[in-house]
Parts: structure tokens; sequence; C-alpha cells
């Protein structure tokens, strides 16, 4: 089953997630700067954001149960 229950408390989360990725992305020059060791860091951080904008996606659609399942099936078949 996909969706059992629709989390909210994930769809917070996401949410949360999703809103700190596009502050990332929006500002991965002064974070790179700051915090990443300059200009070489730049592409590293803006994709670290993109990321979790997937992820806090991912989370508020509650995908991240049915993939977590999906693997523990592939690596455990006679388990789950």
């Amino acid at each position: 089953m996909l969706m059992e229950g629709y989390n909210v408390g994930f769809l917070f989360g996401g949410i949360a997630l999703l809103i700190a990725g596009v502050l990332i992305v929006i500002f991965h020059q002064k974070i790179a700067d700051n915090l990443a060791g300059g200009i070489n860091s730049y592409n590293k951080v803006k994709l670290f954001g993109l990321g979790a904008c997937v992820l806090g996606i991912i989370f508020i659609a509650n995908i991240h149960i049915f993939l977590i399942r999906l693997l523990m099936h592939i690596i455990m078949p006679s388990r789950f």
C-alpha cells in the first residue's frame, strides 16, 4: 500500500526542509564564503540546497515510507 495514512508531522517537517533548501539555494554564495571555503564551493552548496528541496518534497508527499519499504523488500525479500 502506498498511502496507509497521511502523516501530518512529515508534512510540516517537509515544509520546513523545503524552506531551508530554498534559502540555501538563494544565499548559496554567502553560505559558501562564510562556511565552506569560498568560490570553489558555490556549486556544492547549491547542490546541497537542491537536494534538501527534493527531500522536502518527498517528505511532504509521504513517498519516503514507500521508498524505504521498497528498498527493504529488495534487500530482504523474505521479511517484508
